[in-house]
């Protein structure tokens, strides 16, 4: 189950009025969907909200959602910041059984840029896309897809079905969509050319 337990209120009052009044308690303002239940307005402690989100594991990741003696899983999906102080300004939670099947973006990161030939002639790593959206268990949410560059030449692409996924989950992608490439720039095509002759 989830790290993070998030200690929540109902709100009573809904809208902007609300939200604000929220604020000035020293709450974030919330909104929980999903489910075959209607929306509810909620609150948490802003310190509280704050130290969950800081520890880089609240949004898209599963969350224990407790309120009274309930405790039910969720997933945050969205947190909107404050566009001055950036804090955190409100947010929704997604109902979601433990083990269903959810569709949700988990960043995609590359390492051993050094050993690979084209990038150290030279050639830049073009990303094109930085998270791709899976299909997984809502308990088995990775962190993150790991990519690895060893070998990759100038002009080689990197596609959705190259990346190694977890097992039990599948990109949601139609078609063999590219995450990135390999480009040359007119340093490492003179060095291929130099190489040549």
């Amino acid at each position: 189950m989830a790290d993070i337990i998030l200690n929540v209120e109902v709100r009573e009052r809904t809208g902007t009025g609300g939200a604000r009044a929220t604020r000035r308690e020293g709450k974030v303002p919330g909104v929980l969907y999903g489910g075959a239940k209607d929306p509810v307005a909620i609150a948490v402690k802003s310190n509280e909200f704050r130290k969950a989100l800081y520890t880089g594991k609240l949004l898209g990741h599963l969350v224990t959602l407790k309120h009274g003696e309930e405790t039910q899983p969720v997933i945050a999906k969205v947190v909107d910041m404050h566009p001055v102080t950036d804090e955190p300004w409100h947010f929704d939670l997604y109902r979601v059984d433990e083990h269903q099947q959810i569709r949700i973006a988990v960043p995609v990161h590359f390492r051993n840029q050094e050993a690979s030939p084209g990038l150290k002639r030279g050639g830049t790593l073009n990303v094109v896309l930085h998270e791709i959206e899976l299909n997984c268990s809502a308990d088995h949410i990775p962190e993150e897809i790991i990519h690895d560059l060893t070998g990759l030449d100038i002009g080689e692409t990197i596609r959705i079905s190259s990346l190694k996924l977890p097992a039990g989950a599948t990109a949601s992608a139609s078609g063999d969509v590219v995450v990135a490439t390999v480009a040359g720039s007119a340093a490492a095509a003179a060095a291929a050319n130099a190489e040549g002759a």
